[in-house]
């Protein structure tokens, strides 16, 4: 008796290449999975790193492709010169935005500050008696070691009294960390820490 022949096969056979399939398309995905992974990783890394440029006015622009380590000098001046005028530089009408501004730029210290000023009636002074404080000047020498950096700031400001105009000198000190960009309120990502008034003079006029 002749063996029927029959157009399907084994089903044996037919497992072994299903199962050949499936764990090649496993394999497959998997590698794939792990090559996307890693490009992603790399890339979000290399973006975290320099994203941001800086202007030459040491202003922040989001999303150029520099390096933020090789531009940390001119981010920490320009973070020096907002804040000490935004912090000095006030007027009856904008003390209060301003203020606001230089908190976001400092800690616990800048507001320790601002806390004493406030109690020593400098503010209601500023809106009693309608005066300007204008800064002319502000001039930082840094020091940077590995990431640890530290300042003395020379500020000028003059409060106008109406027929008077008073000049003064102020040196201020602290120190820079490194924080989470927030923009608009801390483009820079720094901190000023350990903030200390040194020394205010009143500056005479000398013929």
């Amino acid at each position: 008796m002749k063996n029927k022949i029959t157009p399907y096969k084994n089903i044996y056979d037919v497992l072994k290449i299903n199962r050949f399939i499936v764990l090649t398309v496993v394999a497959a995905s998997l590698v794939t999975c792990v090559i996307a992974v890693f490009t992603v990783y790399r890339f979000n890394k290399t973006m975290l790193n320099s994203a941001f440029a800086v202007n030459t006015d040491g202003s922040v622009i989001p999303l150029k492709l520099v390096s933020q380590k090789e531009n940390i000098e001119v981010e920490a001046l320009s973070h020096l010169d907002l804040f000490h005028n935004y912090f000095y530089g006030i007027d009856e009408s904008n003390y209060q935005k301003n203020l606001e501004k230089a908190l976001w730029l400092g800690d616990s210290s800048v507001d320790n500050v601002y806390r004493q000023k406030k109690a020593d009636g400098v503010y209601n002074r500023l809106m009693q008696y309608s005066l300007v404080q204008k800064v002319t000047s502000v001039n930082t020498e840094l020091t940077i070691n590995n990431d640890a950096i530290s300042f003395r700031t020379e500020t000028l400001f003059e409060i106008n009294r109406g027929s008077v105009i008073d000049r003064y000198q102020l040196f201020t000190s602290g120190n820079l960390i490194s924080v989470d960009r927030n923009f608009p309120h801390n483009t820079h990502g720094l901190l000023i820490t350990n903030y200390f008034e040194n020394s205010l003079k009143k500056i005479t006029d000398q013929h």
